[in-house]
């Protein structure tokens, strides 16, 4: 009777959703929040706010397994910088979404879905290198604009993946120290959270339950990666986030 009470409550579309997340952005280096928060959040699975921060309980976790022994990977001069543009913008984001989820659900909606088109639309844009290491400047800069989108949805990721992608850098250099800096957010996020009083239930369930997905597909990521190429799961989900984008949008617009 247990076991199947186990099987009837657990979120399995939700799990499903987040173990493809935890994949994907261990092969490639991103792509957990837009994931998550294109499929979970546009599809009503649960509330914006919540998968929100569920995200960034569920992005810790997926750096905790993907990062150890990766360290000396990591470009850290540029990790100082953009962490000192995340720390700001990640507190307004989150202020404004709290804000707007009080009493303009259908803003929230179409703000949604174009945060999910620009983040689809940055995985197939390819940025050109730059000669040299961009100036600490610029990393503050897309920091922040990181850690707003961060803050809001959970999705810090298109700004600093464009940005970093541009970088003259090798490119187990430049996953790694994307990963670390999605858990920089995440982590902020999470603490801002809880300062608040605003870790409730819901999130902890959530999170508990995604916890042991994320860990294994991180861990299935690491040792058998996909057996088609990189480019080709992009489009996979490019085509999935589009098609969540535009019907959020829609929705909003018509509701």
């Amino acid at each position: 009777m247990k076991l199947i009470n186990f099987i009837i409550e657990a979120p399995w579309l939700f799990l499903i959703i987040a173990g493809f997340a935890g994949y994907f952005q261990t092969v490639t280096g991103f792509g957990l929040g837009m994931i998550v928060m294109g499929l979970a959040g546009g599809l009503g699975i649960a509330p914006v706010a919540t998968v929100a921060a569920v995200i960034s309980l569920m992005t810790l976790v997926n750096c905790v397994v993907a990062l150890p022994g990766r360290l000396h990977h990591v470009h850290w001069p540029s990790v100082r910088a953009t962490t000192l543009g995340i720390i700001p913008t990640i507190v307004v984001g989150v202020l404004l979404l709290d804000y707007l989820s009080d009493g303009a659900a259908t803003v929230v909606q179409i703000l949604l879905g174009l945060v999910i088109l620009y983040a689809a639309a940055g995985l197939l844009l390819k940025a050109n290198r730059q000669e040299q290491v961009a100036s600490r400047a610029s990393f503050v800069l897309f920091g922040g604009l990181s850690g707003f989108l961060g803050g809001l949805f959970g999705i810090a990721g298109p700004p600093l993946i464009y940005h970093y992608y541009r970088q003259p850098l090798e490119l187990i250099r430049i996953r790694n120290t994307l990963i670390l800096m999605f858990a920089v957010t995440s982590g902020l996020r999470t603490l801002f959270v809880v300062g608040r009083g605003e870790m409730n239930m819901d999130i902890l369930t959530l999170t508990v339950w995604a916890f042991p997905v994320i860990a294994v597909a991180t861990w299935i990521g690491r040792h058998w990666p996909p057996p088609f190429s990189v480019a080709t799961m992009r489009r996979l989900v490019f085509i999935i986030l589009m098609l969540i984008g535009v019907s959020l949008i829609v929705a909003g617009l018509f509701s």
